[in-house]
């Protein structure tokens, strides 16, 4: 599912959320405890969420689904990415976008994990995502470009490491 038509099924049913900052939700549920249910990541999008239509439910499903596949991947083959609006779109949307995502990352993270123990790096990477939420949009120039493309990176190698923090976490909380 592309960016644009993911917005689009978000916009036609009034969420309150965009594509990027629900992608970061269900990234940072699925990252606390990769059996996330999808219907509690669809509540959080929708205010009744029965209004859906079979066929957006199907494809919302689906990039939860995709999303969390991709975080299983245990090659760790770098294949997951955050869904953010194309390279060729206007560089302040993209930055917006990024602030978003970053931002529903951190809901996602702490709607399923909610006491204060952040395992390992965790907590590091929180604090890192926090502030990319006040990351400034008014950007513009090619050093902007390069910036937002190394800043993704991180993000998405954070996103593993959260990953993997927790699921050790959970190991060890099981045995």
């Amino acid at each position: 599912m592309t960016y644009r038509s993911f917005e689009a099924i978000l916009e036609q049913h009034d969420s309150d959320v965009g594509a990027a900052e629900a992608h970061g939700i269900a990234t940072g549920m699925l990252c606390v405890e990769i059996r996330a249910d999808v219907e509690n990541w669809l509540r959080e999008l929708f205010t009744d969420e029965e209004q859906l239509i079979d066929e957006d439910k199907s494809l919302l499903h689906g990039v939860f689904e995709k999303t969390r596949q991709l975080l299983e991947n245990q090659n760790n083959d770098f294949s997951f990415d955050l869904l953010m609006p194309e390279d060729d779109d206007p560089l302040d949307e993209q930055v917006e976008a990024l602030r978003c995502w970053c931002q529903g990352f951190l809901f996602g993270v702490g709607y399923a994990q909610t006491g204060a123990d952040w395992p390992g790096e965790t907590a590091e990477v929180m604090r890192d995502m926090i502030e990319l939420t006040k990351i400034d949009v008014d950007v513009g120039d090619e050093d902007d470009e390069n910036a937002l493309v190394e800043i993704r990176e991180y993000v998405r190698a954070s996103v593993f490491t959260v990953r993997d923090q927790f699921a050790e976490f959970n190991q060890s909380q099981s045995h």
